[in-house]
C-alpha cells in the first residue's frame, strides 16, 4: 500500500505540478519538416535550465523571464518514428511517434476548410485513405485582439477511413498524391475558417508596412467592446449612410406601421440564413424582416394561411401596420390571417424577431428552407422564397458575435501566431469569396500576406493557391465581374518568387459556391509542387495570358505554359468563352481559333479590336480552352480599364 502511495504521490509531481510544457503543436503523431532547422519551443519556470532531445540530437536553452524557452535542432531526413524529450528540474515531457517529412499549412476559407466527408466520391475515397504516414492538425476556430502564445486545442491524427472525414479535403487529395510520388511522411497543419477575409490572416505589423490599410492597423480596438462599438458604426453607415445616426425606438415604430420607408434596409434574395452571411456580419439581437407582397383580388376576403420558415424566438407578425399574430414556434410556422387583412395590390409584410433560441449561435433571421414561405387560401399559393429586406433594431439592446469578420488581425492572433515558428515547406491557400467586393485591393492584400507570413518565419517558403472558381452568373464583361477581377488579382500575385496557382473555374458550381470536386484542384496543387519543390518533371501549370498583337481585325493572343499546344475540352469542338471589343469598350462574344499555342480572336463588328477578354464573368462555365497537358487556361483581359471593384477598401 505504501509503495502505491508513493508510486501516486511520485506521479502527480511529474504531471500536475510539472512546469514544463510543450507547444500544443508538440503532440504525438506530429510531423516535422525534413532539410530544414526544426525549431521546437514550449514553457517552464523562468530562467529554468531546458534540455531538449530529439533522435540523437541534444540541445540545451535557459527560459527567459516569461519562461518561454526555444531551441533548434539542426535538419533531418526524412524517417521515423522519433521521440522528443524535454526535461527540466522541475518535471519533464515527451512526444512519441514523430515522424520526419514534408509539413504544409493549409489556409483560407470554406472551400479549404471544406471536409473529406462533404467532397466528391467519399464513400469511395474513405476506402483509400488509410496512410499511416499522413497525419492533419487542426486548428480550431479563435479570434483574439492580441497576438495567443499557444493553441488551447487540437491534436494530431493520423489518416485512416475512420479519421479522414475530418480532414480539409484539399490538404489530404494534395497530401496523398504526393505521398503516393515521394514515399514521404506528410503532415497537414490546417488553419482556416469559412467566410474569412484575407485582412483576418495579416499581422499588425504586415497592416502598418501597407499605404492602404495602415491607418486601420493604427486603430486597432484594444478590447471585444471597442470592437462592438466599431461594428455598429460600420453598420449604421452602410445602411443609413451616416455612422452618427442612430434609430430611436419612435422612428423604429415606422418600421411596422404599414408604410414603411424600406429605401435604407438591406436586401436580400435568399431570405433563409444567418444574417452573418447577408451582409450583417456578427449581429445579435432583434431585427425585422420585410417583403412587400403582391395580393391578388380574390384572396381579399378569403382567410389564408402565412407559412414561414424557422425562428423560434417570439415574432410578431404585421400587415399593412396591423398586428396580426404572433408566433414562438419551432419548426416551421402556419400563421391564420383573418379575412381582408390584405388588400388588393401591394401590402407590407413586416416580421419582428430576435435571435433563434434553441441554436442562439444563429442569431436572427430564419433557418430551413425558402419553399415553406408563402402565402395560400388552399386553392392558390403565392411564393414569398425571394427578395426580402433586412433591418437591425439599434435601439434595442445588442451586441456582436466574435467571429472572423469583426476586426481585421484577429484571427491571425489566434490562429496563426501560435504556429510560428513551426518549420513548413509551404502553404497552400484557399480564400477569395469574401474579397470579391475589394477585387481591385486584393492586388495589394494578397501579396501583403504572403510577405507577411514569410517575414514572420524568416523562410522564404513556397506558397501555392487556388485560383478562384466559379460561382454566380455567366454574364459579358459589358456587365462587369468582381469574381473576374479577383482572378485577375490571383493572376498577378504570380510575380513573387516560389508561388503557384491550381486554376479551377471548369470543376466549379455556379449555383453552389462550395463545388465539391476537391480532387482535381488538389491535384493542380500537387503538380505545381512536385514541380517547383520536389523537382519532378512533369507538366504542373495551366496556360496564363502571355501577351496580345492587333493586326487586320483580328487579335493573336499568345499564353506561357502552353508549350504542348492548346486544345478544346467539350463535345462541341470549338472555342468559346472569348469576347472581344473596340476602342469604345464594347464587348462581343467573338469567334476564337487555336493557332498552334496562341488563339485567333475576332468579331465583324470589331474592326479594330483593343481588347480581348476571356472567361471574364462570376461563373465562366462555357470556357473551353485547355492544354493539351489538361489544365485549364485561367481568364485574362488584355485591357486595363477600371473595373467595378476598384472603390472597394477594407476598412
Amino acid at each position: 500500500m505504501k509503495r502505491i502511495a508513493l508510486f501516486l504521490f511520485l506521479l502527480l509531481n511529474t504531471s500536475v505540478f510539472a512546469q514544463v510544457k510543450l507547444a500544443r503543436l508538440f503532440s504525438d503523431h506530429v510531423v516535422l519538416q525534413r532539410q530544414k532547422p526544426i525549431p521546437v519551443w514550449g514553457w517552464a519556470k523562468a530562467g529554468e535550465k531546458v534540455k531538449v532531445t530529439l533522435a540523437q540530437q541534444t540541445v540545451q536553452t535557459k527560459a527567459d523571464a516569461s519562461g518561454k524557452w526555444i531551441v533548434k535542432f539542426n535538419p533531418m531526413e526524412a524517417g521515423g518514428p522519433h521521440t522528443l524529450n524535454v526535461s527540466v528540474k522541475s518535471g519533464q515531457a515527451s512526444v512519441n511517434d514523430i515522424l520526419i517529412g514534408e509539413v504544409w499549412l493549409c489556409s483560407g476559407q470554406s472551400n479549404m476548410e471544406w471536409s473529406v466527408a462533404s467532397a466528391k466520391d467519399f464513400e469511395i475515397e474513405k476506402q483509400n485513405a488509410n496512410f499511416p504516414q499522413i497525419r492533419h492538425f487542426k486548428v480550431e476556430h479563435n479570434v483574439t485582439l492580441q497576438p495567443e502564445l499557444d493553441l488551447t486545442a487540437g491534436e494530431w491524427k493520423i489518416a485512416s477511413s475512420e479519421t479522414v472525414g475530418g480532414f480539409s479535403a484539399v490538404g489530404f487529395f494534395f497530401a496523398r498524391e504526393l505521398y503516393q510520388k515521394l514515399n514521404i511522411p506528410i503532415g497537414l497543419l490546417h488553419s482556416s475558417w469559412g467566410g474569412s477575409q484575407v485582412e483576418g490572416w495579416i499581422s499588425k505589423e504586415g497592416m502598418l508596412s501597407d499605404d492602404e490599410l495602415k491607418s486601420y492597423a493604427q486603430n486597432l480596438p484594444k478590447t471585444w467592446q471597442e470592437a462592438d462599438i466599431v461594428m455598429d458604426a460600420k453598420l449604421r453607415k452602410a445602411l443609413f449612410k451616416s455612422d452618427s445616426y442612430t434609430p430611436t425606438p419612435e422612428d423604429e415604430k415606422k418600421y411596422v406601421s404599414g408604410n414603411a420607408d424600406f429605401s435604407t434596409w438591406l436586401k436580400t434574395a435568399d431570405p433563409v440564413g444567418q444574417w452573418d452571411w447577408k451582409g450583417l456580419m456578427g449581429y445579435r439581437g432583434k431585427g425585422y424582416m420585410a417583403k412587400e407582397v403582391a395580393i391578388p383580388a380574390d384572396l381579399i376576403g378569403k382567410e389564408t394561411i402565412l407559412s414561414l420558415a424557422e425562428n423560434d424566438s417570439p415574432n410578431k407578425i404585421y400587415i399593412n401596420g396591423k398586428l396580426i399574430g404572433e408566433t414562438a414556434a419551432k419548426g416551421v410556422r402556419k400563421v391564420k390571417i383573418p379575412a381582408n387583412s390584405w388588400k388588393q395590390g401591394e401590402n407590407q409584410l413586416v416580421i419582428d424577431h430576435g435571435n433563434m433560441v434553441a441554436t442562439p449561435w444563429f442569431g436572427p433571421g430564419m433557418m430551413g428552407n425558402a419553399g415553406d414561405i408563402y402565402v395560400e387560401d388552399g386553392a392558390a399559393k403565392i411564393s414569398l422564397a425571394k427578395d426580402w429586406l433586412l433591418m437591425p433594431s439599434f435601439a434595442e439592446k445588442h451586441e456582436y458575435a466574435h467571429l472572423m469578420n469583426n476586426v481585421g488581425t484577429s484571427i491571425y492572433n489566434a490562429m496563426i501566431v501560435p504556429l510560428l515558428p513551426f518549420a513548413i515547406r509551404g502553404s497552400l491557400w484557399y480564400q477569395g469569396e469574401a474579397n470579391t467586393g475589394r477585387a481591385y485591393q486584393y492586388r495589394k492584400s494578397f501579396p501583403l500576406l504572403i510577405n507577411d507570413w514569410r517575414r514572420l518565419w524568416n523562410d522564404e517558403f513556397s506558397f501555392y493557391w487556388v485560383q478562384l472558381s466559379s460561382y454566380g452568373k455567366d454574364e459579358s464583361s459589358n456587365k462587369g465581374s468582381n469574381w473576374a477581377e479577383l482572378r485577375e488579382a490571383q493572376n498577378m500575385t504570380l510575380s513573387l518568387p516560389k508561388t503557384g496557382m491550381a486554376v479551377t473555374t471548369d470543376v466549379g458550381n455556379p449555383d453552389n459556391i462550395h463545388p465539391t470536386n476537391k480532387q482535381d484542384v488538389a491535384h493542380r496543387l500537387a503538380t505545381q509542387a512536385l514541380k517547383n519543390d520536389y523537382g519532378q518533371n512533369i507538366p504542373y501549370s495551366s496556360p496564363l495570358y502571355n501577351k496580345v498583337q492587333f493586326a487586320d481585325g483580328k487579335a493573336i493572343v499568345s499564353f506561357k505554359h502552353a508549350e504542348n499546344g492548346l486544345t478544346v475540352k467539350d463535345r462541341y469542338g470549338y472555342l468559346k468563352g472569348f469576347e472581344i471589343a473596340g476602342e469604345d469598350k464594347v464587348f462581343y462574344y467573338a469567334k476564337a481559333e487555336i493557332k498552334g499555342n496562341t488563339v485567333e480572336v475576332s468579331h465583324p463588328k470589331v474592326t479594330k479590336p483593343a481588347s480581348v477578354r476571356y472567361a471574364w464573368s462570376d461563373a465562366p462555365e462555357e470556357a473551353n480552352l485547355f492544354s493539351t497537358d489538361g489544365f485549364p487556361a485561367s481568364s485574362f483581359r488584355t485591357d486595363d480599364w477600371p473595373g467595378i471593384s476598384i472603390k472597394g477598401k477594407f476598412q
